[in-house]
């Protein structure tokens, strides 16, 4: 077996979700959980089959980001992964929606930061073994960075 690590493409103003399921119709459930939580989000999605005919199979409602999950969930070459990435909304409107299509196993990371996805590689094919996902804690947050993120999150509307 061999352990590397594959970046994954996030260029700025998109963010990402990297999960793991077990069906060829995950990219029709996963479009709908998307396009009916927020109908003005732009997405693409792409999900690698692991049996059959072993296509990356894709969709969105955005040509330029449908490619880049292309050439995401094909970096990663692991069979039954999906990436989605999205403009105009976030994960978190999203999350929760994804997680309840019911051939969805597993949610590695959902993010805007740099992410590197950790792949174990045998004679078989890839597995995903987990995900870094931004950078290191430079440190513990102060009042002052409560306060700070506190405000963040009512200016963003996500509080009150």
């Amino acid at each position: 077996m061999e352990l590397k690590t594959v970046p994954l493409e996030i260029p700025d103003g998109v963010n990402l979700i990297l999960g793991q399921t077990h069906f060829i119709k995950t990219v029709e459930d996963v479009y709908e959980a998307i396009a009916t939580s927020v109908p003005q989000m732009k997405f693409g999605i792409a999900f690698n089959e692991a049996s059959g005919p072993c296509l990356t199979r894709a969709d969105g409602n955005d040509e330029e980001l449908k490619q880049l999950a292309i050439r995401n969930a094909s970096a990663v070459a692991a069979g039954h992964i999906f990436v989605a990435v999205m403009r105009e909304g976030y994960p978190i409107n999203v999350l929760g929606r994804i997680k309840d299509v019911p051939e969805v196993c597993n949610i590695y990371c959902a993010t805007a930061n740099p992410v590197e996805v950790v792949i174990a590689e045998t004679e078989l094919g890839r597995g995903v073994m987990g995900v870094i996902d931004g950078f290191r804690p430079k440190g513990v947050e102060t009042a002052e960075d409560a306060d700070h993120r506190r405000a963040f999150l009512r200016m963003i509307g996500y509080k009150r």
